[in-house]
């Protein structure tokens, strides 16, 4: 449904179209329901809502609390193996042993100390075997029935719900943000950006659309509607589009095997490749780069009997080799091995954002004589490339500033590893001259505010959003390398899964790292327990879901907290009905059932390749605790992974991040101090209308504010 989505996705209601009447006890009720999971109507929403008649405005009710809990996750059940976590959970081996002596037979009596070693040392006892080993003893509602209601906490999250435009409106308004992002969307972006698509065909269309993965998508309902394709000017759009409509890679970050295409289907890509190349001829170097998948391409559009499109044809030629040419990046490579580094810059020239991307390199291996004309090189870039590429640059540059003990790779799909940083070190005041210079050409690009500034604090520490793929869709989800600030006494880590066909076991676990990124202990299914860490129990079987939970007491031992998520068995992260991880924050004297909404600080989906998720670390501070979004995934086994086979691999990335500068909010704000009255937010409303930059815009914003929450940072990052 169109309505949720948007909810889910802005925290702002459409205006029901329904017949006006007496709602207000339905605009009571769902006040109510709103509060018990963690979220507050604003005064204008409820209002709306009871103006309604009933009819209407039940059915206006149930979608927004509907989308509200599917959003923190409290749309399923959150069972817990000991029905009395984070109370009652026993010793391991203990509890190994008691599931033991109730598998030995022993004339009905509890099997001796004896006849358990005799069937030890015979062999082939499997724990998942057990009796009522890794499947819940209990029902949901039992659970329930053992645990006191949950004590509110002036700590508890509540988060605002603001009322809306009509739904077409509040679609055109998120399609055209998407639409026209300058940062690439992550996969649910993505996909929420093909339903609005389709809604908005006929809508008002964004003047431009930066990203190219973006064009894939609207072509790509463009090409199944029949509309003409927009914005298509290289070789590797149609390849993109070609890739969307058969259910691949967008990215082409991985191959994709293509569909069938329709003779009007047909026509239309070849038309549109004959246009590229045939407006730009050198386009065609572009093709050698996925020569392969143009090859498999070219099986399914059929170019040999379309010889009125002669340019179409020449870029499957290209791709079978029959066909050569020289490349930009092929021409800087062969600079760069002659050692002409200086002609390698003026090569690179050409293509602005492929030049400042191998700036670092350039500055590097350049002599003393010919630094001056790479820098001006780099100089010259600066002014044509996306804000974006800026944006990157100047974090990397920021990191250089300070060798690292360790270089960490993350690509597009989330999968990082680590090695040794062996570049050599780049003269301080090289670093800071480029650093001044693009300090320059992204301030020059930040729109001039026509409002003041309000800040929240606790947006300062957030990591631009260079990229959607940097981060998880969810709720409360920031980019990786982003801090939040930690509240309350208890974490509480939980990670629920609903396997598709086969038996999936994940694993909750928690390894603790000292300040030197040591080892300092571990609880998951084999450890139940750790100084005052405390598992809920195992399960490994998730026909109808299954969650696991993790507290951690913040009096804990050690510097950093890294909760992790293990495929033991089973399916991958994509291949599951669902899977989510997520965090919430308690006081001791709460109580409560091991899930409750009004306590969710954030759930982020597990969407990823690799079989163990590395969602975020906790780390502590002088200030106090801070969350850390990480969003990687590691290879890890087939099967049979667990935490302790993972402490040195887990603690060396988590390191690298915590020692990498990120490029946050604070950055932007800093540069717009120079020309514009920037006040921190302390909880008062203004007067007057601002420019408000937060996490979340708080009630009672004068009319005529405009407010960038986490939904709309993005759009901050200059074009």
């Amino acid at each position: 449904m169109l309505e949720k989505l948007i909810i889910q996705k802005t925290l702002r209601v459409p205006a029901s179209v329904g017949a006006s009447g007496d709602g207000a006890a339905v605009a009571r009720q769902l006040d109510a329901a709103l509060l018990d999971a963690g979220f507050s109507a604003s005064r204008p929403l409820l209002e709306h809502v009871g103006g309604l008649a009933p009819g209407p405005a039940m059915d206006l009710a149930a979608t927004v609390v509907s989308a509200v809990r599917e959003l923190v996750g409290d749309h399923v059940r959150h069972n817990a193996y000991f029905i009395g976590f984070p109370h009652d959970v026993p010793d391991t081996v203990e509890f190994w042993v008691e599931r033991l002596r109730a598998a030995v037979p022993a004339g009905g009596d509890p099997a001796t100390d004896a006849e358990l070693r005799d069937a030890l040392a015979a062999g082939g006892v499997n724990l998942l075997d057990l009796p009522g080993y890794g499947a819940y003893q209990h029902t949901y509602a039992e659970l329930l029935a053992v645990h006191d209601a949950l004590v509110a906490s002036a700590g508890d999250r509540l988060t605002l719900l603001r009322l809306g435009e009509s739904a077409e409106a509040e679609a055109a308004r998120l399609y055209a943000a998407l639409a026209g992002s300058t940062t690439p969307l992550g996969q649910a972006d993505l996909a929420i950006l093909g339903e609005l698509a389709v809604a908005c065909m006929d809508a008002e269309q964004p003047a431009e659309v930066p990203v190219r993965e973006n064009r894939a998508v609207l072509n790509g309902v463009r090409l199944v509607l029949g509309r003409p394709l927009v914005a298509v000017d290289s070789t590797t759009d149609v390849l993109r589009l070609a890739c969307h409509v058969s259910g691949g890679d967008v990215s082409l970050a991985t191959p994709t095997r293509f569909r069938g295409f329709r003779r009007r289907e047909r026509r239309v890509l070849l038309a549109a490749l004959n246009e590229v190349v045939g407006t730009s001829p050198v386009k065609l170097a572009d093709v050698a780069r996925y020569a392969e998948r143009w090859k498999r391409l070219g099986e399914r559009l059929h170019p040999h009997e379309h010889a009125e499109w002669p340019h179409a044809r020449e870029v499957f030629a290209v791709a079978r080799g029959e066909r050569r040419l020289g490349s930009l990046s092929g021409g800087a490579e062969a600079a760069f091995r002659a050692g002409a580094i200086g002609q390698a810059a003026s090569v690179l020239s050409a293509a602005p954002g492929l030049l400042l991307r191998s700036a670092d390199r350039l500055l590097r291996l350049a002599p003393v004589s010919e630094r001056a004309a790479v820098l001006e090189a780099v100089s010259g870039a600066l002014g044509t490339a996306s804000g974006r590429v800026l944006c990157s640059l100047r974090e990397h540059v920021a990191n250089r500033m300070t060798p690292a003990s360790a270089r960490m790779y993350v690509n597009r799909s989330r999968r990082a590893w680590v090695g040794p940083d062996l570049r050599p070190t780049l003269p301080p005041e090289l670093l800071a001259e480029v650093s001044a210079r693009l300090d320059a050409e992204i301030g020059a690009r930040l729109p001039e505010p026509a409002l003041p500034l309000l800040v929240d604090p606790d947006v300062l520490d957030v990591a631009l959003p260079l990229s959607g793929k940097a981060a998880e869709g969810g709720f409360a989800v920031l980019p990786r390398g982003s801090r939040a600030p930690v509240s309350g006494e208890v974490l509480r880590f939980f990670t629920y899964w609903r396997q598709s066909d086969r038996r999936t076991d994940y694993d909750l676990s928690v390894l603790l790292l000292d300040d030197e990124f040591q080892t300092a202990g571990q609880v998951s299914w084999t450890n139940y327990r750790h100084d005052g860490v405390v598992h809920s129990g195992d399960i490994t079987d998730a026909a109808d879901g299954a969650t696991e939970f993790i507290d951690v007491p913040l009096t804990v031992r050690g510097s950093y907290v890294a909760p992790q998520v293990y495929i033991y068995s089973g399916e991958s992260f994509d291949d599951a009905a669902e899977s989510m991880f997520g965090y919430q924050t308690r006081t001791p004297e709460q109580a409560g059932a091991p899930f409750d909404a009004r306590t969710v600080r954030a759930r982020s989906q597990m969407r990823g390749p690799g079989r163990v998720a590395l969602p975020m670390v906790f780390a502590r501070g002088e200030s106090g605790w801070q969350a850390v979004w990480l969003h990687l995934y590691l290879r890890g086994r087939p099967s049979f992974n667990r935490v302790e086979d993972n402490t040195f691999t887990t603690a060396h990335r988590v390191r690298a991040l915590m020692e990498r500068r990120y490029l946050t909010v604070s950055y932007l704000v800093d540069l717009w101090r120079s020309r514009a009255e920037v006040t921190m937010w302390d909880g008062r409303a203004p007067d007057e209308p601002v420019m408000f930059i937060g996490l979340d815009a708080p009630d009672g914003l004068p009319d005529g504010s405009e407010a960038y929450t986490l939904d709309r940072l993005s759009e901050l990052i200059p074009a």
